[in-house]
């Protein structure tokens, strides 16, 4: 767990290929939010950068909303408060 976008993406940096098998990211984060972390993170050059699932948690749960996250690259958007059962049902779609 970390507590920004940029530890987001130095935890993801700086861990070996397969450390992670998803990505729950928060949208409303200090310093770079979930989009620009998500964008930066998937244009990181390794194999693991693209394929790795990464899903939306946010409260913002607008159409355009879920629109953002998959525009930024994530595979999936889950509103808050989450819902444990979706959360399952989304992880296990993914990995």
């Amino acid at each position: 767990m970390v507590r920004d976008g940029q530890q987001a993406i130095d935890a993801f940096a700086s861990r070996p290929q397969g450390t992670y098998d998803a990505i729950l990211m928060d949208i409303m984060m200090p310093k770079i939010d979930g989009y620009t972390a998500t964008r930066v993170i998937r244009s990181t050059n390794r194999q693991d950068a693209k394929a790795i699932p990464i899903i939306a948690m946010t409260a913002n749960a607008f159409t355009d909303d879920v629109q953002a996250a998959f525009d930024a690259g994530m595979n999936g958007h889950l509103a808050k408060p989450i819902d444990v059962e979706a959360l399952y049902k989304t992880i296990a779609r993914y990995i």
